[in-house]
């Protein structure tokens, strides 16, 4: 599944409650279909989910780059 992160939180907590930045910037992304929860806001669906659920980042650049 593809989809657009369109914001980050702050990171993620480990046991001792240190806080960790996120890998992941507001990009296009591919994800597990089955991953995340669906919520809708102002009307808009969206999907929230952990990083360690994205698939990885697609680079349209790099990727419009190699097509031509």
């Amino acid at each position: 599944m593809e989809g657009e992160i369109v914001a980050v939180g702050p990171g993620t907590r480990d046991e001792a409650g240190k806080l960790h930045a996120l890998d992941v910037s507001p990009a296009t992304a591919c994800c597990r279909q089955v991953s995340g929860t669906e919520v809708k806001l102002d009307g808009e669906e969206l999907m929230i989910m952990k990083e360690t659920d994205i698939m990885g980042v697609l680079d349209r650049a790099v990727a419009a780059k190699k097509a031509a």
